[in-house]
């Protein structure tokens, strides 16, 4: 099976073939695609070196599936080109979440509602895969009505200039007291800093990213009916992104339910032991592929209120290994 990565030597790309590597995913030839500064470069794979390509030649190529990673503009323009040649696009950007002819998917919630129609699939945002792994069977159990969302942010999420940024600035302060980054991708300084914001500021005074968790939520979840609110916080981690979810349901929940019902999920693990000072932390979730669960706590300020902390690595889960589970799906289908 002929698999294209379209930004193959970006962060996340390059997760992308880790991914696939470690799953054993039935890839017969690997075409890795990115920009035109970065063609004729070389990438491994399951230790063998493949050369970068241009879009058009991985078209020419017919992969059965390209997973895009390259950015809302270039999915935009590329996607459909590829799609239009049969292939199926499983992007990782923004650019097609949205859109109400494409599916939003994250395989442990609706990959069935996939059909041989769907050449564009999208991957939700990072922050809103984790969420919803572990929330999603308790919307089926007790009906969410309301989500209120704090996220702690790895710099992992805006990619190699951020990570760059916190190596530089950590660096710097070993040296002097005056920190001067070579190279920035955020407006204030990140190291020993959170910044309250991630990506740009709408008119509405929240940033896309805020927005996206909104948006993003309710179409996968199928409710446009579910009241969301979000603050999300870029912090100096490389790990994974944490989260402080507190549900309001529409029905009254049992907590020895809820937590089983969040240990049977899929994709989730609960750490929930605080005599032990056991919890979820993005140090331990670096590296693995699940949804960590913890400080499963009810909210005692008010009715039906739920509070949860929820910690995933975002390269993977949040991107790559959402994206690949996608591109299983359809290997099991028979559609590759």
């Amino acid at each position: 099976m002929k698999i294209a990565v379209v930004g193959a030597t970006g962060l996340v790309g390059s997760k992308m073939l880790q991914v696939l590597e470690e799953r054993n995913f039935p890839v017969t030839e690997l075409i890795p695609v990115a920009s035109e500064k970065s063609i004729g470069k070389k990438v491994l794979f399951k230790n063998q070196e493949y050369t970068v390509v241009s879009a058009d030649e991985a078209i020419r190529l017919k992969p059965a599936i390209a997973i895009f990673s390259a950015g809302g503009n270039t999915s935009l323009e590329l996607a459909p080109k590829f799609a239009a040649n049969g292939i199926i696009v499983i992007d990782n950007s923004s650019a097609w979440r949205m859109d109400p002819t494409k599916k939003l998917v994250i395989p442990e919630i609706n990959a069935h509602e996939l059909t041989d129609e769907d050449l564009i699939i999208a991957n939700p945002n990072c922050s809103t895969i984790q969420m919803l792994v572990a929330i999603a069977p308790l919307h089926r159990a007790y009906g969410i009505a309301r989500l209120v969302i704090s996220t702690y942010q790895s710099v992992t999420g805006t990619g190699v200039k951020a990570l760059k940024q916190l190596e530089n600035e950590e660096r710097a302060a070993l040296l002097t007291s005056d920190i001067e980054p070579v190279t920035r991708a955020y407006p204030h300084q990140i190291y020993r800093n959170c910044i309250p914001q991630c990506d740009v500021f709408t008119e509405n005074g929240y940033t896309k990213e805020e927005m996206k968790m909104v948006n993003e939520t309710r179409k996968i979840l199928g409710d446009q009916s579910i009241m969301v609110t979000a603050t999300t916080v870029r912090v100096p981690v490389t790990g994974g992104h944490s989260e402080s979810v507190n549900i309001e349901f529409r029905n009254e929940y049992d907590i020895a339910d809820v937590r089983k019902i969040l240990s049977e999920a899929p994709g989730c693990i609960v750490v929930d032991d605080p005599s032990k000072s056991q919890y979820p932390m993005a140090l331990t979730a670096n590296g693995r592929d699940e949804v960590f669960v913890g400080r499963i706590r009810r909210d005692e300020s008010r009715e039906k209120c739920l509070n949860l902390w929820i910690v995933s690595d975002n390269l993977r889960k949040g991107a790559a290994t959402n994206a690949i589970q996608i591109a299983e799906y359809f290997v099991l289908k028979g559609k590759g």
